[in-house]
């Protein structure tokens, strides 16, 4: 194996939801030598545009130039912080969140960024949480199931709100304009790579999982037109680009992100990435039955298999989705901390809170929560689901609800890792990153519900780090991801173990749970939905 010398470096960017992070990296050892951030001057639009365009419920989008400022601001700040000179950088990678999708022309611009399309909604970036594009879902599942697609099983028998397709129905069938002027429809995770060396490779990963792409094809022509006449050549005309496989090279360093970054013209930029699937790198988990977990304001699970089996729910299982020679599967939940913060009141803090809910014992406080204040991601796979809270009283504290809601969000990963189980998908370690892994009542809570140990990541910045180990492998300092993750990655095993008693309490309040989602999640009650109906038409009136 050929590794680079000790005085070589690589830089990962992880593009969050509010932020973007840029982390310098030894090659030789995956030591984080200097990082910085930059936090996205729009940061998420939900109730108007800049210029002040109203949008609707389920809206999230973002602004692509806050992108960029993270090339020009973090980059050079990091290499500045790890002290290093920027000529012994060999390679950059990048992830972002997914699915997020650039609207954009031919040679890469934005549409917003075009005069005429300012102030269209549709002209500007979707976020991955953007839901309003559920009842496009709903329709792409429901003839899919009638037809027979071969792809929807390799879902989970469910396409999500959040992904490319039903994104793209909304935008041509809201704002046929847009969609026309629309040459390209782009992840993010592309889009950004597209910046940084002047060419469009679409990565595996999202072409994967989010494009609806298995054994080379995608949903046929036939199908989308089916969906709409107009939408018949959306694979053709706006989607199909050439295929990046993980850990490879995209091209090199452009001349102008050269400018951008202060790094040198023509140093290798990998194949782009999700942030979640570049995480499993990262934390040295890339073997068949390691589960990865990256909560943080959402919660992605991912893991590999040696083999293709259905989950009801999953997000997707993609060959070299996460690592080349493994079937990558993906499941998720699309609010955690999010959710969590919404029970902050005024003038208290997670901190605040996580003391006093510490103080009680599972069960005390009485209360059972629903987890889909942003939807359920999987199994449900239904954005109009919303949260609920049973059992409160005029004695409830702010503490309660708080344990309740965390208490939640492990009975939403339990119900995943049971669903994957039960379809024979073995889960053999539970492996946690992201930011919650800090929160120690929070780590015991999954531990006590999930009835099995909680290893940690050995880094603070999953993402960044796995995405310096994609770039040290696209620069061939190593011969592939799995050789990189090996020296570079780290974790520490089975740091929380699971407590019976606790867990037996849990299996009682597990068992309410799994009947109140079934109850409102598969159909019997569609209050939520009903609910959700009523709002858009008072909202549009």
């Amino acid at each position: 194996m050929s590794v680079a010398p000790s005085g070589s470096y690589v830089i990962g960017v992880d593009y969050g939801t509010l932020s973007g992070r840029a982390v310098v990296v030894r090659v030789c050892d995956g030591a984080e030598l200097g990082s910085a951030v930059h936090e996205y001057p729009h940061a998420v639009l939900t109730e108007a545009l800049p210029g002040g365009t109203r949008l609707g419920p389920g809206w999230a989008l973002q602004v692509p130039a806050d992108y960029v400022e993270v090339l020009r601001t973090a980059v050079p700040a990091a290499v500045r912080a790890a002290g290093i000179d920027a000529s012994e950088v060999i390679g950059i990678g990048t992830d972002f969140t997914a699915c997020t999708m650039v609207p954009a022309t031919a040679d890469g611009t934005p549409l917003n960024e075009v005069p005429q399309f300012a102030d269209r909604p549709h002209a500007y970036v979707k976020l991955w949480r953007h839901h309003a594009a559920q009842q496009h879902a709903d329709r792409i599942n429901q003839l899919a199931a009638k037809r027979g697609e071969s792809w929807l099983p390799r879902y989970g028998g469910f396409i999500s709100s959040e992904w490319e397709f039903a994104k793209g129905l909304q935008v041509l069938e809201e704002d046929p304009e847009v969609y026309a002027a629309m040459d390209r429809w782009v992840e993010a995770a592309d889009w950004i790579v597209w910046q940084l060396t002047g060419s469009y490779v679409r990565n595996a990963c999202t072409a994967g999982y989010k494009g609806i792409r298995q054994d080379g094809h995608y949903p046929s022509r036939e199908f989308l037109g089916e969906l709409n006449p107009a939408f018949a050549s959306f694979v053709a005309d706006k989607l199909d680009q050439p295929i990046g496989q993980l850990g490879e090279a995209a091209g090199t360093l452009s001349a102008q992100a050269a400018e951008w970054t202060g790094l040198p013209q023509g140093i290798t930029v990998a194949v782009g990435n999700v942030d979640a699937h570049v995480t499993s790198a990262a934390a040295q988990a890339l073997e068949a039955g390691q589960m990865v977990a990256i909560m943080g304001t959402s919660t992605c699970h991912v893991m590999n298999d040696n083999d293709v089996k259905v989950v009801p729910g999953m997000c997707g299982v993609v060959d070299g989705g996460i690592v080349a020679g493994s079937y990558g599967y993906e499941a998720g939940q699309s609010g955690v901390g999010d959710i969590f913060a919404h029970y902050v009141p005024p003038t208290w803090t997670h901190e605040k809170l996580t003391e006093l809910a510490a103080k009680q014992k599972p069960g005390q406080h009485g209360l059972l929560v629903l987890d889909w204040h942003s939807g359920n991601r999987s199994v449900l796979v239904d954005h109009e689901l919303s949260g609920l809270v049973v059992g409160e009283t005029l004695a409830t504290r702010p503490e309660d609800v708080y344990r309740a809601v965390i208490e939640a969000t492990a009975y939403g990963t339990r119900t995943i890792v049971e669903t994957f189980e039960n379809a024979g998908v073995a889960v053999r370690e539970f492996v946690v990153a992201g930011g919650l892994q800090k929160n120690p009542l929070v780590m015991q809570i999954y531990a006590d519900v999930l009835k099995r140990p909680l290893s940690l990541i050995g880094s603070d910045q999953g993402p960044a780090l796995g995405s310096a180990i994609h770039a040290a492998a696209a620069a061939g300092a190593y011969p592939d991801v799995r050789a990189a993750a090996a020296v570079m990655g780290s974790k520490q095993e089975a740091v929380y173990q699971p407590d019976p008693e606790a867990g037996a309490v849990y299996d009682e309040l597990f068992e309410e749970y799994t009947r109140l989602h079934d109850y409102f999640g598969r159909g019997e009650n569609k209050v939520m939905r009903k609910l959700k109906a009523i709002q858009r038409r008072v909202v549009s009136a």
